[in-house]
Order: C-alpha cells, then sequence, then structure tokens
C-alpha cells in the first residue's frame, strides 16, 4: 500500500473532492485545507510528503504560500491552477513550486505527476539510507545502535534528547517546526509543549556545543522552529 501523504490545497470543492478521491482510491493517505492559512498549518503539523496547491485561495495568493512554507520546509509542491499564462508558472517555479499542473487536468496526468515526484522522494531516502550513522562535524549518530558521539566521547542523552537529535540529523539543513517537533515527540502539540521543547533542546545544546567558541549545530529561527546546521 502507498503511505504518502499528501496536502491538498484547493478551495473549489468539486475540484477537491476529484482530487481526494483519486487519491483514496490509490491508496494515498491525505489532508486538506480551503485556504492558505490553513494549508500552512497542515503542513507545519503534519510534514506531509507532497503538497498539491492551488495559487487562486480566498485568504491569500498560493505564491504566498509557496514563499512561507519554503522558510522552512523542502516538501515538494506540486501547483494545481487554472492560470494557464507562461508568466505564472515561471513565478510560482521561481518561489520555489516543484511541477505545475494547469486546470482542467486528468486524473491520469495528476497520478504520473505524483509518481515522478514519489522517485525523485524515493531516490533521496535510498541516499540517505545507505548509511545508518550520521557525521557531521564531530557529531556523530549511530541510528542502529541508538548511540550519539561527540568525538570520541559518548554523549549521555535522555530519551526525548536523543530523539531531538535523530529528528534533526535526519532532516539537516530544514527548519523543523516547533509543531512537527512536540507532535514527533509528544503526539500533540500543546503550548506547555513548546516550553518543554525549549528546555529539551537547551540541555541538548549544552552537551554538543560546550562553550561559547564551539561550533553551533542548532541554529534557533525565533517563532518558528530549529534546524541542524551542516558543518563542514
Amino acid at each position: 500500500m502507498n503511505k504518502t501523504l499528501i496536502l491538498v490545497v484547493e478551495d473549489d470543492r468539486p475540484v477537491q473532492n476529484l482530487m481526494v478521491t483519486t487519491l483514496k482510491a490509490h491508496n494515498y493517505r491525505y489532508l486538506t485545507a480551503m485556504n492558505g492559512e490553513t494549508a500552512i498549518l497542515e503542513a507545519s503539523s503534519h510534514n506531509p510528503d507532497i503538497i498539491l496547491l492551488d495559487l487562486g485561495l480566498p485568504d491569500m495568493d498560493g505564491i504566498e504560500v509557496i514563499q512561507k512554507i519554503r522558510t522552512w520546509s523542502n516538501v515538494p509542491i506540486i501547483i494545481i491552477s487554472a492560470r494557464s499564462e507562461d508568466m505564472d508558472k515561471v513565478e510560482a517555479l521561481d518561489a520555489g513550486a516543484d511541477d505545475y499542473l494547469t486546470k482542467p487536468f486528468s486524473v491520469e496526468e495528476l497520478l504520473a505527476r505524483l509518481r515522478v515526484t514519489e522517485r525523485r522522494l524515493m531516490m533521496g531516502q535510498t541516499e540517505q539510507a545507505s548509511s545508518s550513522v550520521f557525521v557531521n562535524g564531530k557529531l556523530r549518530v549511530d541510528f542502529s545502535s541508538g548511540c550519539a558521539y561527540f568525538g570520541e566521547e559518548e554523549l549521555h542523552l535522555t530519551p526525548i534528547e536523543y530523539k531531538l537529535l535523530c529528528l534533526l540529523s535526519k532532516n539537516v539543513g530544514k527548519v523543523l517546526t516547533h509543531t512537527y517537533l512536540t507532535q514527533n515527540i509528544w503526539g500533540h502539540s500543546w503550548e506547555n509543549d513548546v516550553a518543554s521543547l525549549r528546555v529539551f533542546m537547551a540541555t541538548l545544546r549544552k552537551k554538543i556545543e560546550k562553550n561559547a567558541d564551539s561550533v553551533q549545530y542548532i541554529q534557533t529561527h525565533v517563532g518558528v522552529g530549529y534546524r541542524m546546521i551542516k558543518v563542514e
């Protein structure tokens, strides 16, 4: 069964129903959003594998949605829009979209675009999975043994600190939102979870960034989340 999670952002109910029915028939998991604000919230909360995005949304332009999501995520975004002018396509692709499908579209073409995107995702995951050890500067995480090291010294991490380190390491270079991190750690995202997250992130940092002069591994994006920086 296909486990890919698709976020469908479409305010035209009949078009949304068509896409959802198609996804359901081909064993995709899916989420839906009728406007840009909800789309951004769903993307940050559930970290979908692919986003299908209409540009003509009631509360904001789809280009703005792309730009906001691109500040913290590299999720593939496929535009599905009635705008067929070349300039519209160029603007969307320049903003960070990965593909562009013009309405009206056939179900077969939509599925084909999804398969192409999935193949690209699989190639990236295969490369990442080829090594069960993550190395970044002096930091080393051995996912198979569940241990982390700084230089030759084993880090004594709490279960939550280790889970945080794994989430950041497996998404190196990407900003992970507070919502995404708290949902992956505690299964929900409440206001006090974000406060707890800050505490655990601070204790994790003390163990891998031991003094003010040491290399920074974890970058804070105020009000958004955290990112593991690639250290040469």
